[in-house]
């Protein structure tokens, strides 16, 4: 009799496949990844796996567009399929793309397996996939954990370099503090409000006898320090400059642009929707926090050699400015989040594609030096490099530079216009250090390089492989796609304003 009983009051919840189908295809993918990875072909594993990794990309973008206006709510509750979750599934699919693009002849898939290491790309886009469509903390902290894992794996895939696993188990180290962290947070927002959904928080928030619980607001901050952690948020960005320097090259790009993405979206969904009847406790704070983030970033890129640690500091400086956009905790404030986040990866996918070609054609890595005098010899790396260097600071007719107004412009609208005035001070210093690789680029001669390995083999390391056998045509492609994008962006920013709009709306923010 119990079990009957069981059996008629226990159901299964609806699944909207369709609404689903996005995160679908990218764990689909990974698992076909993983079965077309055994095979022993060389053609297989090198050419097929990265060809069906973008196709399983390009599908969940496909099915992202497919599903724009749907709006709802999915198993239960624990998600949403809405215009702001399906706009940043774009940002991580051609993020994605573009790091299959630049893996594809990198060192890390043949010595991880390139099935694997694939995988793994995948299924991190699929967890950020799940965080940034989640309104429950259950599973806010389940799509945490399913992109964090298989990032402290893929920093660790070049494994015959002592740096790369050094990187790992930094991210490792640092990433379990902030999931811990995180994790203590979410248990005080459920003690507190006695709900899981943002739906319930927020309604328990609404009547105003909880706001200034303090069990309410230490769950609030302990959240707050998980998710700055995983966004590079001063001063818990410690592991950025390191984990980014020794990570491989494409690897570094997907955490700067997907990963922060992730990050940020969730964080306007907890924070502009769960909470948002706390922001008179938590705004000040936060924007207290995103003003110390512009300064510590801009000022720690300045001393900086290695373009990665400099990309690194870029970074953690401009999650300060996506900060401003959360806090003022308006639609406003949210559209010009996800527009900045938009034009982030364009500018930092460009950027990071001429490292990757300069740190296989030269014996500088990612140092400075490696893109000295490619001005005058190498135009089609020297003008994207320049392009994003110059979106990043701000420098108007590029899309950073639009991106930066629309947030400044927030700012006011919502009452912090002292935050807008320090990123303009940010950007001020920023030219410290991005005028200086510009200069590195036009106005400095090309240094002497250690000439490659003549008689290497083509299954070498790739620093061991001439920049002819190496290849390329796939990373000048992204280079020379995302420079033309900052670009055309920064003088059409029409299609994107619109992108934001519809992102603002799904919200549903006065």
């Amino acid at each position: 009799m119990i079990l009957a009983v069981a059996k008629s009051t226990a159901q299964a919840p609806h699944i909207d496949w369709a609404a689903l189908s996005p995160i679908v295809a990218l764990l689909a993918g990974a698992t076909l990844l993983l079965l077309l990875g055994l095979f022993r072909d060389r053609a297989v594993r090198e050419t097929a796996v990265p060809a069906l990794a973008i196709v399983a990309f390009a599908a969940a973008a496909g099915l992202s567009i497919w599903q724009w206006d749907t709006n709802t709510s999915l198993i239960s509750g624990a998600l949403r399929a809405d215009e702001l979750a399906m706009a940043l599934n774009l940002i991580f699919c051609v993020a994605g793309i573009a790091t299959v693009l630049l893996s594809w002849r990198s060192v890390a898939p043949r010595e991880a397996a390139h099935g694997e290491y694939y995988a793994l790309i995948l299924t991190a886009a699929a967890g950020m996939a799940v965080l940034v469509g989640s309104t429950n903390l259950v599973t806010l902290f389940l799509g945490y954990e399913l992109l964090s894992i298989p990032l402290y794996v893929l920093c660790a895939t070049e494994m015959r370099r002592a740096t790369s696993l050094e990187s790992g188990l930094k991210y490792l180290i640092v990433g379990s503090v902030g999931s811990a962290t995180l994790l203590y947070g979410l248990a005080m927002l459920y003690g507190a409000t006695g709900s899981t959904d943002f739906s319930g928080i927020a309604a328990k928030l609404s009547t105003g006898d909880l706001v200034h619980d303090p069990l309410l607001l230490t769950g609030i901050a302990l959240s707050l320090v998980g998710i700055a952690f995983k966004a590079s948020v001063a001063p818990f960005h410690q592991w950025t400059p390191d984990v980014y320097e020794g990570a491989p090259t494409p690897v570094t790009a997907f955490m700067a642009v997907a990963t922060k993405a992730a990050a940020i979206g969730v964080a306007l969904r907890l924070f502009d929707v769960a909470l948002v009847d706390a922001q008179p406790d938590w705004g000040p704070i936060l924007a207290a926090l995103a003003a110390v983030t512009i300064i510590v970033g801009n000022v720690g890129a300045l001393g900086q050699s290695s373009l990665k640690r400099l990309l690194a500091y870029s970074s953690v400086a401009q999650a300060g400015y996506m900060l401003g956009g959360i806090v003022v905790s308006s639609r406003l404030g949210l559209q010009a989040t996800v527009f900045y986040l938009a034009v982030y990866m364009l500018m930092n996918l460009a950027a990071f594609a001429v490292i990757v070609i300069r740190e296989r054609e030269t014996s500088f890595g990612d140092d400075i030096a490696a893109v000295e005098g490619i001005g005058a010899d190498r135009p089609l790396l020297a003008w994207p490099l320049t392009i994003a260097m110059l979106g990043l600071a701000g420098i108007p007719a590029t899309a950073g530079f639009i991106g930066k107004v629309y947030l400044i412009d927030a700012l006011v609208d919502g009452g912090y216009t002292w935050l807008g005035v320090v990123i303009v001070i940010g950007s001020m210093i920023s030219l410290g250090y991005y005028l200086k690789v510009v200069v590195a680029i036009w106005m400095r001669p090309a240094p002497a390089s250690a000439p490659a390995l003549a008689g290497a083999a083509l299954d070498a390391p790739a620093s061991e492989l001439p920049a002819s056998a190496v290849g390329g045509g796939e990373v000048y492609f992204v280079a020379l796609l995302f420079g033309a994008a900052t670009l055309f962006f920064g003088i059409i920013p029409t299609p994107l304003f619109k992108l934001a709009e519809h992102a603002g709306r799904s919200l549903g923010l006065l």
